[in-house]
């Protein structure tokens, strides 16, 4: 097979792609004008739930993470240095640069010199240099997240008691600093500072709800930012709010485990195929080396790879739920 064939494939497909997600994610004009003029029916009402729903619209809006956007509000650089700020490390975006071209180089010249193949040394190399930072990155992220989780019912518990006892919310914040250890204390210490040098809390937290990006935190912010508009006991609120995160974490513990067979699963079929390709390769990589010359097969892999990548995201996708 020639390889103009496989790049007209290859293009066509992400062509298809590109345009069904333009298709699914375009918004509908009517839709659009029918949400404003909610809005507008919800903003001028009389009725105190009306106002509080478009309060809580507007907070929501007015709360989503300030990641890279396509209309150029956001840069790709920013969007990654916000990023490696998720992570808790001091990580800079150069650092993240140099390191990802010095991998890739490096994978692109060792395996171009152990198969003779530039081609497989260049793909080999982009493949590594570009996912294994990522993966790196995202790793750090998850394993941060996961730890304000756990520990941020207890911050909102702390809080409801500071509230109790007649403290104003500032001064609980500080509390939940000195009171919880790891990433709750790092962000909390954020958000005071920032209170402290100027910043209005609705500031403060939604730098902090940007940073984050976490369904849980969005929720303190809209439950603070309604209180602060209509008023109530916010001790009781946040309360609620701590036994619903709680029951949110038991509910996700519990999808963990019942799919947790699906997943080894799928992580078992995915990487059997490489598993058994160096095995072989190890054993005889004469053999196995005609998937590197051969055009025929080199257009089999790609087809098998892209097959099994697909089948991948399906069950990826099967065993995931949202919470």
């Amino acid at each position: 097979m020639q390889p103009l064939p496989i790049l007209i494939m290859v293009f066509g497909a992400g062509l298809i792609l590109a345009l069904l997600v333009i298709a699914f994610t375009s918004q509908n004009p009517d839709r659009e004008a029918s949400r404003r003029l909610q809005a507008v029916k919800l903003r001028h009402s009389e009725s105190a739930t009306d106002k509080v729903e478009a309060q809580f619209r507007k907070a929501v809006a007015a709360r989503k993470p300030g990641g890279f956007r396509s209309d150029g509000q956001k840069t790709r650089q920013e969007a990654l240095r916000l990023r490696l700020l998720r992570t808790g490390k001091n990580w800079t975006v150069q650092q993240y640069i140099y390191s990802t071209l010095g991998l890739m180089v490096g994978m692109t010249l060792l395996v171009w010199l152990k198969s003779g193949s530039p081609g497989l040394g260049l793909a080999v190399g982009v493949v590594i240099g570009a996912g294994l930072p990522h993966m790196v990155v995202n790793w750090h992220i998850s394993g941060r997240l996961n730890k304000f989780i756990a520990k941020f019912p207890d911050a909102l518990e702390l809080l409801v008691r500071g509230l109790r006892s007649g403290l104003p919310i500032s001064e609980t914040l500080s509390v939940v600093v000195s009171e919880l250890p790891g990433p709750v204390a790092d962000e909390f210490k954020l958000v005071t500072d920032r209170i402290r040098l100027g910043r209005t809390m609705e500031e403060a937290l939604q730098d902090a709800a940007d940073r984050l990006n976490l369904a849980e935190f969005s929720f303190f912010c809209i439950t603070l930012a309604i209180q602060r508009e209509t008023g109530g006991n916010l001790g009781e609120t946040l309360a609620g709010l701590a036994d619903v995160l709680r029951k949110r974490a038991q509910m996700k513990l519990k999808i963990k485990a019942m799919s947790s067979e699906s997943k080894a699963s799928a992580y078992i079929i995915g990487s059997l195929p490489f598993i058994v390709f160096a095995l072989i390769y190890s054993i005889n990589p004469a053999y196995m080396g005609r998937f590197f010359v051969d055009e025929r097969l080199i257009g089999t892999g790609i087809g098998a790879f892209v097959w099994l990548s697909l089948g991948g995201f399906i069950m990826s996708r099967m065993v995931n739920f949202e919470i």
